[in-house]
């Protein structure tokens, strides 16, 4: 059963452009990297190993920004017999990343059946996440070569 914590990882490039991937089972929802954290493990750790294991990117700890700011959020009905018996809501905790956008990436394919890099507007409509669009606004705000593009 999954825990109601986890971490949103904003991708990005420094010319601003935000890497999304697609869910394998929901095609149409696209998202920046997510997961819950696991029992043990800090959030840090959480992005870290979600990070790898959705695209196969491996960086270090210290390239991945905590924003030290979360969302709570219903989860929605057709997600919820992951978690345990009335769990409704989940708080994720935001994140950063910047890499080239000629980063090699690797889905993993039971959770994710495409990837692509949209400038950060474009993400904002793409992303069906209302925290996933906040966040990009945010990452806007926090990074002024993004107010550029």
């Amino acid at each position: 059963m999954k825990r109601p914590q986890s971490v949103l990882v904003l991708i990005h490039s420094d010319c601003g452009d935000i890497l999304l991937i697609e869910r394998a089972k929901h095609p149409g929802f696209w998202q920046s990297v997510t997961g819950s954290v696991e029992a043990g493990e800090s959030l840090a750790q959480a992005a870290q190993r979600e990070v790898a294991e959705e695209t196969g990117i491996v960086a270090p700890a210290e390239h991945f920004e905590r924003w030290h700011h979360s969302s709570r959020f219903e989860i929605f009905p057709m997600w919820r017999q992951r978690y345990p018996p009335g769990v409704t809501h989940n708080t994720e905790h935001l994140f950063s990343l910047c890499v080239p956008r000629n980063t090699p990436i690797t889905l993993a394919p039971d959770e994710h059946r495409d990837w692509r890099w949209l400038p950060w507007r474009d993400a904002l409509d793409a992303v069906f996440s209302w925290t996933n669009r906040d966040a990009i606004r945010m990452l806007t705000q926090r990074k002024a070569l993004l107010r550029r593009s």
